[in-house]
């Protein structure tokens, strides 16, 4: 290795250690619920709760962090994180079905767990297994592994046979559709749940990479949010959109598939297609950032929100850029990792209180002083930290 580049290695690994450890301490300072279990995400920049209401993923999110940190690292191995994910662990099991025997879960719960709100998705159900998952890996119970089981098998039938339990009227006009969203999660829980590859959930991981690629659209130029049932590109603004920042997450969740599998030709396109693409349409010239949403064709999206930049999309191309440098030793890859790394930490982080800010002005200001809501919680950015720290901590071992 050269001496610049593990110069740069070790640079990043004290920031991103350090970074993780204040990203944890602000979510344990100021987000358990002591009397009802499970957590706070409503805060505002110093912590303080502006609203009760506990969102189902985001309750699955921090218990899936607190847990994996525990397990897998030494420095997390601290019985109070633990048990505050088994605090969370049992708040889901209590409270986040909808009645007996209902694999649908609620998106949004009042303190106590009464449901008061629910989503026709499947994405409270897949965090409820993701942070249930490795809870009881993290424990050594395996009911806490049944029950993310049974919710990965009702989630997968969803998506792959027979969506009529998520509520979804089929109304004549819809155009049928295919969200990234939908393989993207199913494989990252194929991932979480499986033991490796050529286990049971082998087939399921195989189908997601298959359905993942049909989004690669336009000879391989453009990944499109949603593609028909088919495959196929769709008309309109639904058929033009295009998220950046889950094109690059679907890439190295791809990348990991591929790895698993031994497949060259498949990492080279994970990495190119989805990652390298993506992030050089996405990044804005003139402010630098990422934008929330695109059109393929370069037309004016349609959400308000599609100039901002966002706090996950940052997150994850600093996981994809790492862990694409670490699989192919190309330094243009590192230098992609270097470039959306030193804008995260300039624009989101908050040296006063700990964590990340979550949304930006397209030029970079602070819009919203919030530090978690409905949709941002102890997830994206504990995650990536703790992903990359273990990626450049495999990296310097290396001579």
């Amino acid at each position: 290795m050269e001496p610049e580049t593990r110069a740069l290695l070790e640079a990043w690994r004290g920031r991103l250690g350090r970074e993780l450890d204040a990203a944890i301490g602000f979510w344990a300072r100021h987000s358990h619920d002591p009397e009802h279990g499970g957590f706070f995400s409503c805060l505002g920049r110093d912590g303080a709760v502006y609203d009760d209401v506990k969102y189902v993923w985001l309750q699955g999110r921090q218990v899936w962090v607190y847990a994996r940190l525990y397990r897998t690292v030494p420095r997390f191995r601290r019985p109070d994180l633990l048990e505050a994910a088994r605090a969370g662990g049992e708040f889901l099991l209590r409270c986040a079905r909808l009645g007996p025997g209902s694999p649908k879960a609620a998106f949004a719960l009042s303190r106590d767990g009464r449901p008061t709100k629910v989503q026709r998705s499947i994405f409270s159900e897949c965090f409820c297994a993701l942070g249930l998952d490795e809870l009881g890996r993290a424990t050594g119970e395996p009911r806490y592994r049944r029950e993310a089981r049974a919710l990965l098998e009702a989630v997968a039938r969803w998506v792959r046979e027979d969506p009529t339990e998520l509520g979804r009227p089929l109304l004549a006009g819809a155009t049928p559709h295919e969200p990234l969203a939908e393989p993207m999660m199913l494989l990252c829980l194929a991932e979480q749940l499986g033991d490796g590859a050529g286990g049971p959930l082998a087939e399921l991981e195989g189908w997601c990479a298959r359905r993942l690629l049909c989004h690669l659209q336009r000879d391989g130029s453009a990944v499109l949010e949603n593609v028909s049932p088919d495959g196929k590109e769709l008309p309109g603004c639904l058929g033009r959109q295009q998220n950046p920042g889950h094109a690059i997450e679907a890439g190295w969740f791809l990348l990991r598939f591929a790895q698993r599998q031994g497949d060259a030709a498949l990492a080279a396109q994970a990495i190119e297609g989805f990652m390298v693409r993506p992030f050089q349409a996405g990044w804005d010239p003139e402010h630098g950032g990422l934008f929330a949403f695109q059109d393929a064709d370069g037309l004016c999206p349609t959400q308000l929100e599609w100039n901002m930049k966002l706090w996950w999309p940052h997150a994850e191309a600093m996981v994809a850029f790492l862990m694409a440098y670490a699989h192919s030793r190309e330094p243009a890859l590192l230098r992609l990792f270097d470039q959306v790394a030193a804008y995260a930490f300039q624009r989101f982080r908050d040296p006063e209180h700990g964590e990340w800010f979550g949304y930006l002005a397209q030029d970079g200001k602070v819009a919203l002083t919030i530090k978690g809501g409905p949709f941002k919680g102890c997830f994206h950015v504990p995650r990536a930290l703790h992903l990359c720290e273990e990626l450049l901590d495999k990296l310097l071992r290396e001579p």
